[in-house]
């Protein structure tokens, strides 16, 4: 490990997502094969004006019971989203705020679109009412570094804290930075992760006129189609996922559960396109050849997998062959794993619920499938775990975040041994 002051474990977990709003749920759902994908519910917009109506909703989640009325209408829903999964974090961490070095105590956590919903409501009321009726509250509810701003009030974390905002990968960015700070002895202490709440009309209609959604017809929940040789494109979700990220040392010293470590973490850009990936998976490729620099280990030490695989045609056959160029001939024993086939692309979020769904499965020793993967693209030949969940010995894996702009992130996780 380049990075060698400090071993940096997972302490704490948090997730709210399509597939459930807790860890337990997700995860089993998850190896499971289960998608939390379904038809758009939804009293807020008329969805039939729309080519692709489905969506990885939230479901079964009430802020106001969650944080009270007075609260929960101060927050746009990916804040919501981010807060609620970090308590659950900080509670599965056992970490007790009153008695940590605050000053030691960040927050990494980011969203890609931010408060899209209170941006439009805002702006309707305006054009129908007039200035006057704009809430005060709209910037602050709005932008981007509020989940991490209302994450660091919550829990009174007055040590670093940021808000990266690199589209897609915007979970392993918060993940990766958060490390390198713990391992250089700048913190102790840091949750880190994304939210996202887009499942807006004005998001897929944009989306949807980019023709970056699937429009395939049938169950909704075989529409996500990772490596598939009839994959469309991808399929929104919203979401958070929330991890406290901890030094070694700090972890031990009060007694904290352990449920993985983070060994790792590579950045890249494509510099190719706003929006589509590097056909040769460039950028993909430097991201994780330089996580593992990072974390001073061989191609050959990686168990599994964990790969950003959106269902789009490019981006899938890019990542493959950014894999290939990774590993060599290996590249075809390694098991990869594709989460979004079941929760849909949770957009910032989907990085922060990927490394909890890979800290999960290097702790059991289980691999998630990638379902509805019955035909696959020929460019596309790796092991993609079709089908159902694998057992195997683990021990190290990848997980892999592009964004929009080229922004690439790759981290390294690891079983925690002594």
């Amino acid at each position: 490990m380049e990075l060698n002051q400090q071993r940096v474990v997972v302490t704490g977990m948090g997730i709210i997502s399509p597939l459930g709003n807790d860890v337990d749920t997700f995860w089993s759902k998850l190896k499971t094969g289960q998608s939390g994908i379904s038809t758009i519910e939804t009293d807020d917009f008329d969805i039939a004006q729309f080519a692709t109506r489905i969506a990885g909703q939230v479901r079964e989640f009430d802020p106001e019971a969650v944080f009270g009325r007075k609260e929960a209408r101060k927050m746009d829903r990916f804040v919501q989203f981010a807060l609620y999964a970090a308590e659950q974090a900080v509670q599965d961490a056992r970490l007790d705020t009153e008695r940590i070095d605050r000053e030691r105590f960040g927050v990494y956590v980011g969203s890609g679109i931010g408060g899209i919903k209170t941006l439009t409501d805002n702006m309707e009321a305006y054009q129908s009412r007039g200035p006057g009726r704009v809430s005060p509250s709209l910037v602050p509810m709005m932008i981007s570094n509020m989940a991490a701003a209302q994450i660091s009030i919550r829990f009174g974390a007055m040590g670093p804290t940021m808000a990266p905002v690199t589209a897609c990968s915007i979970g392993n960015t918060a993940i990766g930075e958060a490390f390198r700070l713990i391992c250089g002895g700048e913190a102790d202490v840091i949750v880190a992760g994304g939210a996202e709440a887009a499942i807006h009309p004005l998001s897929l209609a944009s989306f949807g006129n980019a023709t970056a959604l699937s429009k395939r017809g049938g169950a909704p929940e075989r529409v996500s189609r990772p490596f598939a040789a009839d994959r469309d494109g991808f399929v929104m979700a919203e979401g958070a996922g929330i991890l406290v990220l901890e030094s070694l040392e700090n972890a031990l010293r009060r007694g904290a559960p352990i449920h993985g470590e983070v060994i790792g973490y590579g950045a890249s850009s494509d510099a190719y396109h706003v929006v589509a990936s590097h056909p040769e998976g460039t950028g993909a490729y430097l991201a994780m050849k330089r996580a593992l620099q990072s974390a001073g280990i061989d191609p050959a030490e990686v168990d599994v997998v964990s790969a950003h695989a959106t269902s789009t045609q490019v981006g899938d056959s890019a990542e493959t062959k950014a894999l290939k160029r990774l590993f060599g001939e290996a590249a075809y024993r390694i098991p990869v794993t594709a989460n979004k086939s079941m929760t849909g692309h949770m957009f910032g979020a989907a990085g922060g619920a990927e490394a909890i769904a890979l800290v999960k499965s290097l702790g059991e020793g289980v691999i998630p499938p990638t379902i509805n993967l019955e035909q696959p693209d020929p460019e596309c030949d790796l092991d993609y775990v079709p089908g159902a969940a694998r057992e195997a010995a683990l021990n190290i894996g990848i997980s892999n975040s592009f964004g929009f702009g080229g922004h690439n992130a790759a981290i390294v996780l690891r079983r925690y041994s002594e």
